[in-house]
């Protein structure tokens, strides 16, 4: 079936509070596909030949079209150069050089992965981190209409354009820069130099608020894959905490929906959601799957923020029945709704059902037709 509910609307209406009660379903298929595709399994009928927006509308279900990401582009100073060496058939090394000192990264293509391995990150020592902090100070941002209204053509009505900020500070510093391990050193080894770099690292990202705030792009997101693992309370509410506080701020004042990405264990930071300035946070994931549950979450929410996703990726694979989806899916409207953009915490596995997608997409038509009536 080849939806024609305009996705795009209702995602809005949805997030700002204007649906009347209705709510969407957005899962994430990104994993799902690009794992077969890599393999060579390649997709299974009747989505083979399909690309990403026909996929969504045979799906009947809205996107959540990051996409729109690239177009705010980040701009290096001029001077700043990157040049590429083959060490070997599977090892990269990258030198960046700026005016006041180089950084070199190796990289590792281990022909298992989709992405590279880090055998050295851009950051192992203070010198490149102060080489960071000066290309940080001197990166700025411009707005891609072209590819806007590229974008808008190719997604029609899937889904309201949405965009993702670069990580907050220590997140930038374990998933971007240095690695987990080797930052958390650096935050007590380095803290001078660190604290230098997190605020030039906030001044880029206010830069690119002001270009967010006259795009037209309504729905913004942290992209930070918060894990309470590695980002203990002590650190979250020293570092990041602000940080959310000031981004908030300023996102709502352009009239924006802000919500950021918790994709790890979150128990111990949930207490923290409702000073975050946050509209919502993505990718929640309740037990089986994470470490809490649904009443957990819905503590930490309350009638103030939105969910979005809420559903774990494993009742997706087989392990789970279609039942224990469905009871879920209800059980997960039921506590949430309205404040739900609903969706897979974080996306279906390379190893899931696609076709169990439909499955809640039928329960969420049927949920939002009895309000129609009503």
């Amino acid at each position: 079936m080849i939806t024609k509910t305009n996705f795009a609307e209702l995602h809005r209406q949805v997030a700002f509070g204007k649906s009347g009660g209705k709510i969407i379903w957005q899962p994430r298929i990104g994993c799902w596909v690009e794992d077969k595709r890599f393999t060579g399994e390649g997709l299974p009928m009747p989505y083979t030949n399909m690309d990403y927006p026909e996929i969504y509308r045979h799906l009947n279900c809205s996107a959540r079209i990051y996409e729109f990401n690239y177009c705010f582009e980040s701009v290096e100073h001029a001077s700043v150069i990157k040049t590429e060496r083959k060490l070997n058939d599977k090892d990269t090394e990258i030198t960046i050089q700026t005016p006041v000192g180089k950084q070199i990264m190796v990289n590792r293509n281990t022909g298992t992965s989709r992405l590279p391995l880090h055998l050295k990150w851009e950051i192992s020592n203070e010198e490149e981190l102060k080489v960071a902090i000066w290309r940080t100070e001197n990166t700025d941002w411009r707005w891609n209409q072209n590819k806007y209204e590229q974008l808008l053509e190719e997604w029609d009505n899937l889904g309201a354009p949405t965009m993702f900020m670069p990580r907050v500070n220590v997140q930038d510093l374990y998933i971007n820069k240095m690695g987990t391990e080797k930052a958390i050193y650096a935050i007590y080894d380095w803290p001078d130099t660190v604290d230098a770099y997190f605020k030039a690292l906030d001044k880029c990202h206010n830069r690119l608020i002001d270009i967010i705030n006259e795009s037209p792009v309504e729905i913004i997101n942290f992209g930070d894959n918060v894990h309470a693992g590695t980002l203990p309370p002590d650190l979250f509410i020293h570092y990041v905490l602000p940080a959310y506080q000031n981004r908030c701020e300023k996102l709502h004042k352009g009239g924006k929906f802000v919500h950021a990405h918790w994709d790890g264990d979150t128990k111990s930071l949930l207490p923290y959601a409702q000073d975050t300035g946050l509209d919502g946070i993505e990718a929640i994931t309740p037990k089986p799957q994470g470490d809490v549950t649904l009443e957990d979450i819905k503590t930490a929410l309350g009638d103030k923020l939105f969910l979005i996703d809420g559903l774990p990726a494993i009742l997706f694979d087989d392990i789970y029945s279609v039942s224990e989806l469905r009871e879920f899916t209800h059980r997960l409207i039921d506590m949430f709704a309205p404040k739900l953009i609903l969706g897979i915490s974080d996306e279906i596995s390379s190893t899931g059902d696609i076709e169990r997608i439909k499955i809640v997409a039928e329960i969420v038509e049927q949920y939002n037709s009895k309000l129609t009536c009503v």
